[in-house]
């Protein structure tokens, strides 16, 4: 995955750097997110997502200590709110919440914003990257039926921002998506092996 993140990151051209790998925790599926952060490749982010657990804020910070100390990013999932307590580098809404993204940059502009995407007109939200899912067979219980990395490659040609590729994404598959345009790879298990 390294490997891979490595070759998108070298496209560029985006108006803010953008980390070619996202690490989006998952409770059930990586129960233990700072021990993958402690292995992710510097230059990588973390998308933390709390899901309602009430040690949100201890995992945020303990995520933000280790993200300072080896050169990642930390986006906080649907929770603009705990990302600023924290300190994080930004947020990520889920595609329900990516109309919010407007307001969460008046008050915050250097944050970097993504939001997830499943359909063509999602992808088109005003922030500064999008998530698009399922791309791949995935054991996500909220994956729809997969894209495929063609239908993938129309969705980054019609979304006029930076994309992300998120669902089924493997040491295997993501050699599938360096033709599509895509500028980085997303993944919540693949990280955990």
């Amino acid at each position: 995955m390294a490997r891979t993140g490595a070759c998108l990151r070298r496209r560029g051209g985006q108006r803010k750097p953008l980390p070619a790998l996202l690490y989006f925790t998952d409770p059930a599926r990586t129960p233990d997110p700072a021990a993958i952060a402690e292995r992710l490749p510097r230059g990588s982010a973390i998308v933390y997502r709390a899901f309602g657990a009430g040690d949100a804020e201890a995992v945020a910070r303990r995520l933000k200590t280790i993200a300072r100390r080896r050169g990642l990013i930390l986006l906080i999932g649907a929770d603009a709110a705990l990302a600023a307590k924290v300190g994080a580098d930004g947020v990520h809404l889920p595609e329900r919440l990516a109309s919010r993204a407007a307001r969460i940059r008046a008050r915050h502009p250097a944050w970097l914003i993504t939001a997830a995407a499943h359909d063509p007109r999602a992808a088109r939200a005003r922030v500064d990257a999008v998530v698009v899912s399922a791309v791949f067979p995935s054991n996500s219980p909220s994956a729809g039926k997969p894209l495929g990395p063609i239908r993938l490659a129309q969705i980054v040609r019609l979304a006029g921002r930076p994309v992300y590729a998120l669902g089924g994404v493997n040491q295997t598959t993501a050699a599938r998506l360096l033709a599509t345009g895509v500028v980085g790879i997303a993944g919540v298990e693949v990280f955990a092996a």
